[in-house]
């Protein structure tokens, strides 16, 4: 029996999420420049987006650059960047083939003038895709997008919008740059890094952590199929017994 067929349909993440780790790293191990591992990179996000949606994951967010990265060298940085803009003028086309919305969060306005017209322009041509949500994570941080979550709730407990009696998790919830998509079940990082990097922290409250040493730029639908396989045989007692559970 295949990897795929061993994953069970009923017991799948609803909500992927991936920190794309390695590609400097494997550039390296080949005798490249940094950004031919980026651009190899962008190979397995295509692969990796089209088997979440084949296999029935709902939303798939991936940590597609940091509020951290704009800290790199200037030159990667700008590569980085145009590199954004040419996928997303190039899989405009996977996504509407795969009835895939495409979503972003993080501090879009911090991004180049053309990356951010790229960008709202596939989102809003997909905007009306239903098979899975595709969420990029750009210019994003997520000690920032609580601190905003601060500031936001406070603003309005201030004006009388909300009372502090009212605040809980739902209110957060719904001031988080995430506050249409689920919280992450599954959270995978390649690169053999084990850490998770300002990444969703509240979202991943409860969620499932899978560590591989692949790089990113070898990540491929199989070891994917590996991490959903590792998940399912996972029990998940959100602070109950293994008893309460059965």
């Amino acid at each position: 029996m295949s990897k795929k067929d061993q994953i069970l349909k009923d017991r799948l993440p609803n909500h992927l999420a991936i920190i794309m780790d390695g590609n400097g790293r494997w550039a390296k191990q080949q005798g490249l420049l940094r950004v031919v591992g980026h651009e190899n990179g962008t190979k397995s996000v295509r692969n990796i987006v089209e088997a979440s949606a084949e296999i029935g994951i709902k939303h798939l967010t991936l940590y597609a650059f940091s509020t951290e990265n704009w800290n790199r060298p200037k030159l990667e940085v700008r590569m980085l960047m145009k590199l954004l803009v040419k996928s997303l003028k190039k899989e405009i086309k996977t996504l509407q083939d795969n009835n895939i919305k495409l979503l972003a969060i993080g501090c879009l306005n911090d991004l180049p003038k053309k990356a951010q017209s790229e960008l709202l322009e596939v989102i809003d041509k997909t905007k009306d895709n239903t098979r899975m949500s595709l969420t990029l994570a750009l210019s994003y941080g997520s000690r920032e997008e609580l601190v905003s979550v601060v500031k936001e709730i406070s603003n309005k407990v201030k004006n009388n919008i909300i009372s502090v009696e009212k605040i809980d998790e739902s209110i957060i919830n719904k001031h988080l740059y995430t506050q249409n998509l689920p919280d992450v079940d599954l959270l995978i990082r390649t690169s053999g890094e084990q850490r998770i990097s300002n990444f969703l922290l509240w979202q991943i409250a409860y969620a499932e952590l899978y560590f591989t040493d692949i790089l990113w730029p070898d990540f491929n639908k199989e070891n994917l199929y590996e991490a959903l396989i590792n998940y399912q045989n996972r029990e998940r007692r959100f602070g109950k017994t293994s008893e309460q559970l059965s």
